[in-house]
């Protein structure tokens, strides 16, 4: 498991830069960059009629990671210590990307 530091705020499983997904997926195969990353399980909180209140935030989630090229990814899971999601104000999946993504 990984520890997650989400600052993807404007997300309706983003509880105090934890998230209560349980499990998120990172996209970017073709990614060189954290850029051309993405959390693909962000949901604009904005879209919802609430925030996901039927679930806890955990400080360590399952990520799966389709960023092939990232140093981390060990057949489609991210074996990263610890990550960062960006994307403050983000309204949609393509706003947000991987910090911690490193290019092998």
């Amino acid at each position: 498991m990984t520890k997650l530091n989400c600052a993807a705020t404007n997300c309706i499983y983003n509880d105090d830069r934890l998230c209560c997904k349980g499990d998120i997926q990172v996209e970017g195969k073709d990614a060189m960059t954290s850029n051309g990353t993405c959390c693909a399980s962000f949901r604009d909180s904005k879209n919802v009629s609430g925030k996901n209140s039927a679930m806890e935030p955990k400080g360590e989630i399952q990520i799966d990671c389709k960023a092939c090229h990232c140093m981390y990814n060990d057949d489609c899971k991210c074996t990263a210590g610890q990550i960062g999601i960006g994307g403050s104000m983000a309204c949609d999946c393509q706003e947000t990307e991987c910090m911690t993504f490193c290019c092998k």
